[in-house]
């Protein structure tokens, strides 16, 4: 049960996250700024607010679910979440003016005394898919596609992932598409990570509405020059290790590097897209097992089905910064078990015409030790202290201050000249992406509760 708040000091939504536990400590409802919880209330503490308030306010609430000696423990509890849910909605929007709805929310006050939230109702700004236009498909993945698309009131231009629900759920992967929506939420702070702008939902699919970047995928230019010079090669490589970082720092693996996920936008920087293969809370000491990724990149210790940390992702970079330089990843095979083979076992072999200090970072990150791979003790700054790296000023670089060494030929937003025909020439069914005769963006599925969002600051109620 997430709630928007309104917040008048603040860049973003506070929100107010309730879930239960166990029936001793019945209901813990977490209030959170930025995935920091800042203080939990136990189910005694909402029953002890609604006592406290006024006999008008009271009529019009439900009484509290009691426990009752014989009781199904399972109901109990689902009776108590609802209740909650109705309770502090009811709150939220009818009585946040109210002194007792204010003081139960003091953990929220400044250190100057002053109440910085303002909890009272606010006007809902979270988008559907009749908000948009449908201009082209643009890309087509395992559960869904992505289309150009422009919002009808403000006339912008984005990125429309389509995904069906019940592939998703058929495939076990609900997990992981609320990872990469988390993923993607957190991506607002840096320039060369794809930004979320929407996320909601209908009876049937799901909808994030992303940057739209048509200067085409890595692999579409690769495939058409075969490889880069070094120059750009670092250029490119040095956007994708700050990405990567900013990942890192925020306990993100990312497990899914490649051509085809780095975009080039208007202006030839990388924007690295899709999280789906993301794994979220993971400290520099800890570890994580899941066998996943695209074989041409997969670390050693993956295929050896080892504990991995984010190390993974820097053995990632040098087979991509590899490809840029030399065609094909470092130890490529049609056949797959003899390529995994290869990564493991056979020793990196780098063409003699590349430069010393190109042979000496790919040597560190394809390192099949993890602990000796470059990036494996400071993580980004072992990468950006490297003498490869030295022509880059990494603040102007941030700041996208530095020219790229290759700008896409685009006429326009609505040239698709680099986005591959296999996507362009298919026809968007209209009918099937909006909805008719209903507002569907506020349909409750349990599987994917929380997905809505708003980059403007406000998340409607899943």
């Amino acid at each position: 049960m997430v709630y928007s708040l309104n917040n008048t000091t603040l860049t973003s939504s506070v929100l107010f996250e309730c879930c239960m536990e166990n029936l001793d400590k019945t209901t813990n409802c977490k209030i959170k700024y930025m995935g920091e919880t800042i203080f939990t209330k136990q189910f005694n503490d909402f029953v002890s607010l609604y006592n406290s308030l006024k006999p008008g306010i009271i009529s019009s609430l439900p009484s509290p679910p009691r426990k009752k000696f014989f009781s199904n423990q399972s109901k109990v509890q689902e009776k108590r979440k609802i209740w909650v849910e109705n309770f502090m909605k009811t709150l939220v929007n009818n009585y946040a003016s109210e002194k007792n709805v204010q003081n139960f929310f003091e953990g929220f006050l400044g250190e100057d005394g002053k109440n910085h939230i303002y909890l009272g109702p606010s006007e809902r700004k979270t988008a559907r898919p009749e908000d948009f236009n449908i201009v082209k498909t643009i890309g087509k993945g395992s559960f869904g596609m992505v289309f150009l698309v422009q919002h009808k009131k403000d006339h912008k231009i984005y990125a429309m992932k389509v995904l069906k629900k019940e592939q998703i759920k058929k495939s076990n992967e609900v997990k992981r598409v609320m990872a990469e929506r988390n993923v993607l939420k957190a991506n607002i702070n840096h320039p060369f990570l794809v930004s979320l702008h929407y996320s909601f939902q209908t009876k049937d699919k799901l909808y994030f509405i992303l940057d739209y970047l048509n200067g085409g995928e890595l692999f579409f230019h690769l495939q058409k020059e075969k490889s880069f010079s070094e120059n750009r090669s670092r250029f490119y490589a040095s956007n994708i290790a700050s990405a990567l970082g900013y990942l890192h720092k925020n306990n993100i693996i990312y497990r899914d590097l490649k051509p085809e996920n780095l975009l080039l936008d208007k202006y030839g920087y990388i924007v690295i897209t899709d999280f789906g293969l993301c794994k979220e809370g993971i400290k520099k000491e800890e570890r994580t097992a899941t066998f996943c990724g695209t074989p041409e990149y997969l670390a050693p210790e993956i295929i050896l089905k080892k504990p991995y940390n984010c190390s993974v992702d820097w053995w990632c970079l040098g087979v991509v910064l590899f490809e840029m330089l030399f065609t094909l990843p470092p130890f490529y095979s049609k056949n797959v078990d003899e390529m995994y083979r290869n990564v493991v076992n056979q020793p990196l072999h780098i063409p003699s015409h590349a430069t010393i200090s190109s042979k000496d970072i790919l040597s560190k990150l394809l390192q099949k030790d993890p602990s000796q791979r470059l990036g494996a003790n400071k993580d980004f700054d072992e990468i950006k202290n490297h003498p490869f790296f030295l022509p880059i000023d990494w603040d102007k670089l941030l700041k996208r201050e530095v020219k790229a060494p290759y700008i896409p030929k685009l006429k326009g937003e609505y040239d698709f000249s680099n986005i591959d025909d296999e996507f362009t020439s298919i026809p968007p069914n209209i009918n099937s992406l909006i909805p008719q005769g209903g507002l569907s963006h506020s349909i409750k599925d349990n599987d994917f509760i929380n997905f809505t969002y708003s980059k403007e600051g406000l998340i409607s109620i899943d």
